[in-house]
């Protein structure tokens, strides 16, 4: 009963409840603005932050439309319009998830901080729907682009190998969109965040979000433009992309080109869908406290992701397939989902193990503040070190586990399985910046203390729920560059039809230069990075000096700083920054594809480089980055001297080295592994 309306309807309704979901999303917007923004100074604070945001996301729009400009056109010419159409189709796309997501968040901040004056249950309500609006835009985008785009370019073409093909465009759309997002948005947040804590915490003693620092506005945009439109863009990107790679997959492997393998990753994320409603729902009806809410969405978000799609696994493949010569059947499949999900709550714990307060990691970072900055920092290093091993265990094993229940087709709906939460995942992620923005606005408006102490502990799961996601989201993406990679190996095949040999060995020496050359991209990607974050929060540090010493009365209250002045520096420093690192992935493997003594084989081995360093260098930095974050929080509760003690300077500086760790370096690791990867593909047709 069940087999042929998945095999007739499965993608149109995956395509259904994406749109369910995008209404679901304006339905909370609605929600959202008809709460109440409090006094007119909370709306006057609560405007600056969203001109600063809308006016950065604005320029950078411009910035990277040029960009998009050249490689439409290269695509265009190199492959072919449909496939460049899709392109413009993913990076439009990748823009509005993060656009209206960031745009919402800005106007959710300030209602947080009306809500808390009422209690930390409305308070929590308001920021997560807030949130929420973010993840269901990106589940809903992704599905309902890749759908449509993918029955549109099949009804045109009349051929499913060109409509396959020309999703490549809309994957490589969406990372690149993605890649610039991240960096930009990482370099605008950071250095006014490390700008404003350096002059403002350390030289002046003044507290968090103070309206006497002049960074004060440009840090709390930057949480914005880096924290909600940048993550729902890498989300989007990988969530896009993992699909395709998943079909592309499906079609490559399976004997005769499957239905079912084609439509079961569009039926995974459609009914996934559901499951993330109900855990939207479980959080805004639960009456645990915030910690227990959110991370209670996801287990009901999971649960009912996994139940759904037992009938629904068997009912696409009441007999088994073969895949690349391998026999594969309903049960191995639903294995590989549960082995998705599993990963998803496993890296939700692990990393929240590393980065919260409760635990013993920023608890020993904090010790360690008490014996200077130097230790706080070695700390901090270590943490982030350590935090890569049970991730990376985690992901071998679902590699292994998945191969020999599945072969590759089975990583592919394992990455599906992880990546299908993303709804209520970046829900998550996205209350992050709602309750940082709500902290700072109930300070710099006055609010009584209670509510600023509800906003406080708010901000603080608020934290940890961001280094939460940023685990999940390297975790998810180095899955997907696996199946990326695979993807790669099987469309060399494809396209070559056994004329060439492949000779992906590692006694060939093309191969070991192919991964040095990869294992090297991440490292200078990171470089660019950081070093971009430090010469703007320079800028921002000389400008809050400027500004304290020519304006004495900033400090007492009686000059209203010019806030302007900062978010016009962290803007411009964005822009120009985020070009050279973004553009780097493209410069390498176009570079290497060219080179006629390196060729498929060394382009081979720069992508698995790349997925291997990249991965070690983006749970590294962004757990050490969330590590040294709470462990200054921890000690301005109160503990080893609390706010103005010698440890609490040290955490200071820990956490002005992670800050450009967690949210610009690490996160930017993402799309670029995945960039790398889908360039690869691109190229293969016109190198090889």
């Amino acid at each position: 009963m069940l087999e042929p309306f998945f095999l007739d309807h499965g993608i149109s309704l995956s395509i259904g409840l994406g749109f369910a979901s995008l209404l679901i999303a304006l339905w909370l917007i609605r929600a959202v603005l008809a709460s109440s923004a409090g006094n007119d100074r909370m709306k006057t604070i609560a405007a600056a932050i969203q001109a600063g945001a809308a006016a950065y996301l604005h320029r950078q729009v411009m910035a990277i439309s040029s960009i998009a400009v050249v490689m439409f056109i290269a695509v265009g010419f190199l492959r072919n319009w449909t496939t460049a159409t899709g392109f413009v189709v993913g990076a439009v796309c990748s823009l509005v998830a993060g656009y209206i997501g960031m745009n919402i968040a800005v106007r959710a901040n300030v209602r947080t901080a009306q809500a808390a004056s009422i209690g930390p249950r409305p308070a929590l309500r308001v920021a997560f729907n807030g949130g929420a609006v973010t993840g269901l835009l990106v589940v809903g985008l992704g599905l309902v682009s890749v759908g449509l785009f993918y029955l549109i370019a099949k009804h045109i073409s009349q051929d499913e190998r060109v409509a396959i093909d020309s999703l490549v465009g809309l994957a490589l759309g969406s990372s690149l969109i993605s890649v610039f997002a991240r960096l930009g948005g990482g370099i605008y947040t950071k250095a006014a965040d490390v700008g404003a804590d350096l002059v403002g915490k350390i030289e002046q003693n003044l507290h968090e979000d103070d309206p006497r620092n002049p960074a004060t506005i440009a840090d709390n945009v930057g949480d914005n433009v880096g924290d909600c439109a940048g993550m729902a863009a890498d989300v989007f990107e990988t969530y896009a992309v993992s699909l395709i790679g998943a079909i592309l997959i499906g079609y490559l492997t399976s004997t005769g080109h499957a239905s079912a393998a084609l439509i079961y990753p569009f039926v995974i994320c459609g009914l996934a869908i559901i499951g993330s409603l109900l855990g939207i729902w479980y959080v805004n009806v639960t009456r645990t406290d915030a910690t227990k809410a959110l991370i209670g969405g996801v287990g009901v978000s999971g649960a009912i992701t996994a139940a759904l799609l037992f009938p629904a696994t068997r009912a696409l493949f009441p007999q088994a397939l073969d895949f690349s010569g391998k026999s594969i059947d309903a049960t191995s499949l639903f294995f590989c989902v549960l082995i998705g999900i599993g990963l998803t709550f496993a890296t939700v714990w692990i990393t929240n193990y590393y980065t919260s307060t409760a635990h013993k990691p920023v608890r020993r970072i904090a010790d360690a503040s008490e014996t200077g900055h130097a230790t706080n920092i070695i700390a901090g290093i270590s943490v982030g070190h350590h935090s890569t091993t049970l991730p990376v265990v985690l992901i071998a094993a679902s590699i292994l586990g998945c191969y020999q229940l599945a072969g590759l087709y089975g990583i592919a709906v394992a990455v599906i399985s992880m990546l299908s939460l993303s709804g209520i995942i970046i829900s998550l992620d996205a209350f992050g910046p709602i309750t940082d923005n709500a902290g700072g606005i109930a300070v710099m408006s006055g609010l009584d203390a209670e509510v600023r102490k509800i906003t406080d502990e708010l901000d603080a799961v608020g934290n940890t729920m961001k280094a939460v996601t940023k685990g999940y989201a390297i975790a998810s993406a180095g899955l997907a560059a696996m199946v990326l990679f695979g993807s790669y190996v099987e469309e060399l095949k494809f396209h070559l039809q056994s004329k060439v040999a492949l000779n992906f060995d590692l006694t060939n020496p093309q191969i070991i230069i192919g991964l040095f050359i990869g294992g090297l991209l991440p490292y200078i990607f990171t470089a660019y990075a950081m070093d971009a974050v430090g010469s703007a929060a320079g800028a921002v540090v000389n400008e809050v000096r400027r500004q304290v010493k020519a304006f004495p009365g900033i400090l007492t209250g009686e000059t209203t700083p010019d806030y302007g002045q900062c978010v016009d520096i962290v803007t411009k420093a964005a822009l120009k920054k985020m070009i050279v690192p973004a553009l780097l992935p493209i410069v390498f493997v176009v570079a290497v594809a060219a080179i006629p003594f390196l060729g498929k084989e060394a382009l081979g081995g720069v992508l698995v480089g790349t997925i291997v360093t990249g991965l070690f260098v983006g749970i590294a930095m962004t757990s050490a980055g969330g590590a040294w974050d709470n462990a200054k929080k921890f000690i301005e509760e109160g503990n080893h001297g609390g706010k103005g003690s010698p440890a609490h300077a040290a955490a200071v500086t820990g956490d002005t080295v992670g800050d450009p760790y967690k949210d610009t370096a690490g996160p930017a690791v993402n799309p670029m592994i995945k960039v790398v990867n889908i360039v690869a593909i691109l190229l293969i047709p016109i190198f090889f």
